[in-house]
């Protein structure tokens, strides 16, 4: 039975209604994406009943599910049978080249674990790895721990990086530049993006051995296959590749100040003179209010690492700590901003 205040609640109702119903529809999402539903249909149309006993799922769950999704434009219905929409064929079928199931994956499976404690970590200030999966398994041992979730976990940064790093390494003009080192890279989609922008450039991704694989196959299939190169590493620890330009994208958002410096420091040292580090992360508005997205994934960062997001200025603060001149913030009106200090 439908609620009367559900169809025609004043506007601050309205508000305080779509919160309370938005983790059903992220739910709906991750769900039918983890299951394989969005697969199941790049294949053809199907009915429920086809989907259900294909997928061993019982009948009237799974059409609830489906019409679900066809409320929130990720599936269409015509008569009795399904289809993906050009947005689920695009970002949720996993073997898409701009698919995000990857990052759904882990967001069901790691992220709203993790979520179910903010309450705890708010209190607390730390993260909750132990108290969600019973450890305190540093965070990349967890997304690394086999091969299914390195993969998903890669794959899901992959798809963002899609999303974003065209913009990122156009947000400065970086022309004058003629080996970037991404360091921490992962699939290799900054680098990438940047050679392809930037037609004298060659790049280096510098990530952990475990993601050595993955990036080299990423490579491999890109377009600039033959300027991008990966090198196994850790940039902690081990001597950074020469390079005139460096670039960290969602790095330090995943540390606190001292060791965030501690990195800004490091690359400040191996850089040479004039040369410049590129950093994408989200950008806070200065008085920390906004914008939204910034402000939700500050609290991701709070559950899952011992990091969080920053304004421009406080990023410019942590750049000239570490040695740097010249600093500057670019908003790319995507998911990640772009900063650039010079040396």
């Amino acid at each position: 039975m439908t609620h009367p205040e559900s169809l025609n609640p004043d506007a601050n109702a309205s508000l305080v209604l779509e919160y309370i119903h938005a983790f059903r529809q992220s739910k709906t999402m991750f769900v039918a994406t983890s299951l394989g539903i969005f697969d199941e249909l790049a294949a053809g149309p199907r009915t429920a009943n086809q989907i259900s006993s294909q997928m061993s799922l019982n009948p009237d769950a799974a059409a609830r599910l489906l019409n679900a999704c066809v409320s929130l434009g990720l599936l269409q219905k015509h008569d009795q049978t399904f289809s993906n929409t050009a947005t689920a064929q695009k970002y949720l079928v996993s073997t898409s080249p701009d698919s995000l199931a990857g990052y759904i994956v882990y967001s069901e499976k790691s992220l709203y674990p993790l979520w179910g404690h903010l309450d705890s970590a708010i209190h607390e200030g730390t993260n909750r790895w132990e108290q969600t999966f019973g450890s305190r398994t540093a965070l990349f041992d967890h997304f690394f721990r086999d091969e299914a979730a390195k993969r998903s976990f890669l794959t899901g940064m992959h798809g963002l990086g899609q999303l974003t790093s065209k913009a990122v390494v156009r947000a400065f003009d970086l022309a004058r530049f003629q080996h970037l080192v991404d360091l921490g890279g992962a699939t290799g989609h900054l680098a990438i993006a940047a050679c392809e922008a930037y037609a004298s450039l060659r790049a280096t991704v510098l990530d952990l051995p475990a993601v050595s694989d993955m990036a080299r196959e990423c490579i491999a299939n890109s377009v600039m296959a033959d300027r991008v190169m990966f090198q196994s590493g850790d940039f902690f620890t081990n001597d950074l590749p020469p390079a005139d330009l460096y670039a960290i994208g969602r790095i330090l958002h995943d540390w606190n100040l001292d060791q965030s410096v501690r990195l800004l420091t490091r690359i400040h040292q191996a850089l040479p003179p004039g040369g410049a580090l590129l950093i994408a992360e989200t950008l806070l508005d200065d008085d920390h209010t906004g914008p939204r997205h910034a402000l939700m994934q500050s609290l991701n960062m709070l559950v899952c690492t011992e990091g969080k997001e920053r304004s421009c200025s406080e990023y410019r603060e942590m750049c000239v700590a570490a040695g740097f001149q010249s600093v500057e913030c670019h908003r790319t009106a995507t998911v990640l901003d772009a900063i650039l200090a010079l040396k």
